[in-house]
């Protein structure tokens, strides 16, 4: 036989939901405390996990007041199964969520520790995402009630008729998942593609990878274009880079003497600059006979692929300062025209040019 509802009944499950909202409102305060501590920290895993409880606890504070008041309510024994299990699927829903927040949070904070750039392959964090939530609504719908064997008979067979439909996506998703596994591109490198687009890569997510160009545009590239065309990795296997600046001197210049210098400005610039490698050890490598000039390179070490330009802007202008200093002269290409009234010379036929003359050669037509 049924009880009947008295005062005293609904005064209990007064105080115990009023205890309930008392509860998830101190429990906010305090995880908003653990919140601002665990922001000093290192590791960003606390952050995630204490943002991602802010949710669920309060929820489960709420719900525990509910049960109480529910449980000291006469109700009947359907009405008492049917709040239970609305409250128990509440605290799923509730759990699920957290649950996909701190996985996908662990995912991305995983993935950029170990790029150590601010990156982020938001494919995976998707992925765990997709997966954590759709485990949580299976287990909300078998506490429902709901029989979830032909829900994953039909997915089953459903499956094949969306892969068909989505093979361009699919395609792609696992492009990038394989780009990601076999570790040739990974958020922040930088990278240069055949076809001339190069730049930071920002993120990959299930269909595209995003780059980041110098300029600060951003560059869409499907994951299955990526994967099947040349592509040059300039962070891997190591971002420390080699570069080479090429220079000329006279034909009159002590070749001992521009090595020297030389050597002098790059481990000064090495040593000064932000962004060059102070181990580098100066090269300096003749190639050249040219006409007006012997070529030269320089080698540079940089720290990445975009602190070249500025270590080449602060090399060239000390370089050019110290060899004004030492009387190196750099020459400029010269040549020689020769202008003849009343004909053409023997051997030049229109439209033909001179050819080039060295400043230090003797003259391609002497005076007879």
């Amino acid at each position: 036989m049924e009880r009947a509802l008295e005062p005293s009944d609904l005064i209990v499950a007064g105080i115990a939901v009023a205890a309930g909202l008392l509860a998830a409102l101190l429990l906010r305060t305090v995880l908003r405390w653990l919140g601002e501590r665990a922001s000093r920290t290192r590791w960003n895993g606390d952050d995630l996990i204490v943002d991602a409880v802010r949710t669920l606890v309060p929820v489960a504070a709420v719900a525990a007041g509910l049960a109480v008041a529910a449980a000291a309510l006469p109700l009947t024994p359907r009405t008492g199964q049917n709040v239970t299990r609305v409250l128990t699927a509440l605290l799923i829903l509730a759990g699920t969520v957290t649950a996909a927040r701190i996985s996908t949070g662990l995912v991305k904070s995983v993935a950029q520790s170990r790029s150590g750039v601010a990156g982020s392959a938001t494919i995976f964090a998707n992925i765990t995402r997709v997966v954590v939530l759709a485990m949580g609504f299976l287990v909300l719908l078998q506490t429902l009630g709901v029989s979830i064997a032909p829900l994953l008979t039909a997915l089953g067979v459903g499956g094949l008729a969306v892969a068909l439909a989505l093979q361009d996506t699919l395609a792609n998703l696992f492009a990038g998942v394989h780009i990601l596994a076999s570790k040739t591109v990974r958020p922040g490198d930088y990278i240069r593609l055949s076809s001339g687009e190069e730049g930071y890569v920002v993120d990959i997510n299930w269909r595209n990878t995003v780059v980041r160009q110098l300029s600060n545009n951003l560059v869409i590239i499907p994951n299955l274009q990526l994967a099947g065309t040349n592509m040059t990795n300039f962070s891997r296997p190591a971002q420390d880079l080699e570069i080479s600046v090429q220079v000329g001197v006279s034909y009159d210049s002590d070749l001992e003497q521009v090595e020297r210098v030389t050597s002098e400005v790059v481990a000064e610039v090495m040593r000064d600059i932000a962004g060059a490698l102070p181990e580098h050890q100066p090269a300096v490598r003749f190639h050249t006979f040219g006409d007006s000039r012997i070529g030269f390179t320089v080698i540079l070490g940089i720290g990445e692929f975009s602190n070249q330009y500025r270590v080449k802007h602060e090399f060239i202008k000390r370089l050019h300062q110290r060899y004004r200093a030492e009387g190196i002269r750099v020459p400029s290409p010269v040549r020689n025209v020769t202008v003849v009234q009343g004909g053409i010379p023997d051997g030049l036929a229109p439209g033909i040019p001179q050819q080039r003359q060295a400043p230090d050669q003797e003259p391609l037509h002497p005076a007879r």
